[in-house]
């Protein structure tokens, strides 16, 4: 006897297993059939709107927890605000420029790097740059995040680098803009100036010490002085203030 047969069990359509290979792609698929970005942003017209300007992270190599916790969070603010009753679109982007797609190309390169002009390193960091846009695209929306995801913005685009050459113009004719000199970071490897997020230092072990100055005059002859922290309790002997430093020869 089938014992399930005489059991009066719920039914559903929802299938046992999630089967998320198979359904997340079919789910973003729709998505896209359905318009449903472009919908939202249409239906929110005319209201308020609520713009998040992306940080955009750079396009070498492929994503990992730090990029989707990104992502994750900008896109419940977005949601979230959506569903608060303003419009906000979101324009994602990608950092084109930089040294961690150079990284990445001079590692394919190895020594064929000295034989390459800097208009030919360029020219690779680009179509590298432009592969793992795509890349990246693909596993941002995989993780459900809606975007303007076939406009987006890119640093090394033209009309983009233009629009930053414009900008800085306007500096210029305001007279905000000098030639100076001042130090900065250089990287002898990539013959290129360093920021200092690109800079480590090496850790270093530094012995610190706690010196002991006692007090020559007790604290009840000092009186109450609050500002400086002193104990009224007048029977109190042999009071120090203790020091810590990491520079003990000073």
């Amino acid at each position: 006897m089938d014992y399930k047969a005489t059991l009066n069990l719920p039914r559903t359509e929802f299938p046992m297993k999630a089967n998320l290979p198979q359904k997340e792609p079919e789910r973003l698929a729709w998505w896209d059939q359905e318009r449903v970005y472009d919908r939202i942003q249409e239906a929110r017209d005319g209201c308020p709107r609520y713009i998040l300007h992306d940080g955009p992270p750079y396009a070498n190599g492929h994503i990992h927890i730090g990029h989707g916790l990104n992502k994750i969070l900008k896109d419940i603010i977005i949601k979230s605000k959506t569903m608060a009753g303003f419009q906000a679109p979101y324009i994602p982007g990608w950092d084109c420029h930089g040294l961690p797609i150079e990284h990445q190309v001079t590692k394919q390169l190895g020594p064929k790097k000295k034989d390459l002009s800097a208009v030919e390193l360029r020219k690779l960091c680009r179509e590298y740059a432009e592969k793992f846009v795509e890349i990246q695209r693909d596993e941002f929306r995989r993780l459900g995040v809606f975007g303007d995801w076939d406009h987006p913005y890119l640093t090394m685009d033209h009309a983009y680098e233009a629009a930053i050459v414009r900008e800085f113009g306007k500096f210029v004719e305001r007279d905000r803009v000098y030639k100076g000199l001042k130090p900065v970071l250089w990287c002898t490897v990539d013959q290129t100036a360093l920021a200092e997020a690109e800079v480590e230092y090496e850790d270093h072990l530094s012995l610190s010490v706690y010196v002991k100055f006692p007090f020559t005059v007790s604290p009840a002859e000092m009186g109450s002085d609050h500002r400086l922290g002193l104990p009224t309790v007048k029977e109190l002997k042999a009071v120090s203030a203790v020091i810590w430093t990491t520079t003990p020869w000073t």
